[in-house]
């Protein structure tokens, strides 16, 4: 990985949340943890993640309501939602809501790695071909000005 990528684990459950942070680390991400929206919530206003783990029951919020509340200050924010309580409803709220992931608890390991490992990358490539699209921007318009320039 060239540049770490920073994940927030929002949990009620300590183990769950103790798990996957070492486990993450150990991956070499730098993570942080909350066990209440309000908490995610707060860490996401003062720092930047890339990828947040989200449960969908926590104690202050459900976690579909925390997926927009974290919408809007993070909008670049890959979110998977982590739940024990699968259905076709939650999903599809959950998509509808903003989720970019779905993963059902209790989890593979290797599936939650992988999840978070391939919505990482599309990130990154959303993240290059935005950087290019801008340069390209300003190449044509500083052609432009010269251009103006020189008339």
């Amino acid at each position: 990985m060239s540049e770490q990528a920073r994940i927030l684990v929002i949990d009620d459950d300590k183990s769950i949340r103790e798990t996957l942070k070492a486990v993450l680390e150990e991956k070499g991400y730098i993570v942080d943890t909350a066990e209440n929206g309000e908490g995610a919530i707060e860490k996401s206003k003062t720092k930047f993640y890339n990828l947040a783990l989200i449960d969908i029951r926590l104690p202050d919020m459900d976690g579909v309501k925390l997926l927009t509340a974290m919408k809007e200050t993070v909008p670049k924010m890959v979110k998977i939602i982590l739940t024990g309580y699968p259905s076709l409803q939650n999903a599809i709220e959950a998509v509808n809501r903003g989720a970019d992931g779905y993963v059902v608890k209790p989890f593979d390991m290797d599936n939650v790695l992988n999840t978070i490992k391939e919505h990482l990358q599309r990130q990154r490539e959303a993240k290059k071909y935005s950087e290019e699209k801008v340069k390209e921007f300003v190449e044509t318009r500083a052609s432009e000005l010269e251009s103006r320039r020189t008339r």
